[in-house]
């Protein structure tokens, strides 16, 4: 499929049209704001918490 055929999806942080070079984002700035919430912990993975193996419990 061309560009030009491809459904016009919408960016995920400002719901704009998306721009190829900065897909799936629309702009710099918004791909930028995104990896900015990865860093900030404002996304996550759900899981379980696990404890990091080097840690024992004296008792």
């Amino acid at each position: 499929m061309t560009e030009e055929n491809q459904p016009k999806k919408l960016c995920p942080q400002c719901s704009k049209p998306t721009v190829f070079e900065f897909r799936p984002f629309c702009s710099a700035r918004c791909k930028q704001l995104d990896l900015g919430k990865w860093f900030n912990e404002s996304y996550v993975i759900p899981g379980e918490e696990t404890i990091p193996a080097n840690d024992h419990n004296e008792e």
